[in-house]
């Protein structure tokens, strides 16, 4: 949902045992698999203290779940082709 407008959001993918990956659209999701991929995950503080990455779920963030986190961007990329 939505944090702001609390409205369902249309980008969004089942992953990691029932957490649900989601994005607001396709800049989103290339942020947040850049993050998933990356090797080394340097901390840039942002202006508010903390950056979007740095908010992003422990399970999204975790090592173990990188495979499954690809694989639910893929889907969440595959409904953006339709």
């Amino acid at each position: 949902m939505d944090p702001h407008f609390r409205l369902p959001l249309w980008l969004r993918a089942w992953c990691c045992g029932g957490n649900t990956l989601w994005a607001f659209n396709e800049s989103h999701v290339d942020l947040i698999e850049d993050y998933v991929v990356a090797p080394i995950r340097e901390r840039r503080i942002s202006p508010s203290g903390m950056s979007v990455l740095a908010r992003l779920p422990v399970w999204m963030k975790t090592a173990g779940h990188r495979d499954e986190v690809l694989r639910a961007i893929g889907r969440l990329r595959a409904s953006l082709d339709r």
